[in-house]
């Protein structure tokens, strides 16, 4: 892997949201759920798709906090328009899961 500067890691705007927002997404290729994230005042709500359905129902992750990138470029998937990237971490079997404060944190906050 290549060594980046800070300057790369500053570039990368990683924000704290709270799914507003889950649902199905059976037009998708991969099994995913569609998302709607407060990233609060500044940024405000954010649409995504995520393939977490290995350890999450869309009722589940509606009110809990998530971890996004949120300068990437819209993306489109199928349908549906994806505007952020949420994070997560590949368990042992190849699920998704999704990274997350331990406390809860300002919707909007930003990873440093």
């Amino acid at each position: 892997m290549a060594e980046i500067t800070f300057d790369d890691f500053l570039a990368v705007d990683i924000r704290a949201g709270q799914v507003t927002r889950a649902e199905p997404f059976p037009e998708a290729r991969k099994p995913a759920i569609k998302m709607w994230i407060d990233f609060g005042p500044e940024l405000g709500e954010k649409k995504t798709s995520a393939q977490v359905t290995a350890h999450y129902t869309p009722e589940a992750l509606v009110g809990r906090q998530v971890m996004a990138v949120v300068n990437f470029p819209a993306r489109q998937i199928g349908p549906f328009m994806s505007e952020v990237l949420v994070l997560g971490v590949s368990d042992e079997q190849g699920g998704i899961v999704l990274i997350a404060p331990d406390k809860e944190v300002p919707l909007g906050g930003r990873m440093h």
